[in-house]
């Protein structure tokens, strides 16, 4: 029998692998080529750029689709028992529109390229991981300059 001579035999591995796989040892290249590794190394950099320029896309169309703002005022006790007026602004967006939408389409891909990019740099692969980390940082750089800063007051946390 065919197993009785796999178990016998020091190839046992290598002969078990041909008979139920269909390959053997010596159609598996054990290190990608160089220039596998840095069409990967490209590939994954610009994904990475992919994924910050979508991030800052998405906060841009964001704020151009908020248009209807409220503002509403609410009584708010001051001192000495005054009650003082403080004004809120409300920005509003509809449930069913097309830029909420498109906003929940780009939602889907970020987190599917995140995902991407997370299970990429979990090979512990050094140069991917460096891929992943050198390509979120270019794209933060070429895509953030955009991003508005907002600054709260009111913030005391810093």
């Amino acid at each position: 029998m065919i197993l009785s001579s796999c178990h016998n035999t020091k190839t046992f591995a290598k002969s078990c692998c041909e008979l139920h796989l269909g390959i053997s040892y010596s159609d598996i290249r054990m290190f990608p080529l160089l220039s596998e590794m840095a069409g990967a190394f490209v590939a994954v950099f610009f994904l990475a750029m992919f994924y910050e320029g979508l991030k800052i896309a998405r906060e841009c169309l964001l704020r151009k689709s908020q248009v209807s703002i409220r503002y509403n005022s609410m009584p708010v006790p001051g001192p000495n028992g005054t009650i003082l007026m403080e004004t809120h602004k409300t920005v509003g967006q509809q449930m069913l529109s097309f830029p909420h939408l498109l906003q929940t389409v780009l939602h889907i891909i970020q987190v599917v390229v995140s995902y991407f990019l997370m299970l990429i740099f979990m090979t512990y692969n050094g140069y991917l991981c460096i891929a992943v980390a050198a390509g979120a940082g270019t794209g933060y750089f070429l895509f953030s300059w955009k991003k508005a800063v907002v600054v709260d007051i009111t913030e005391h946390c810093h």
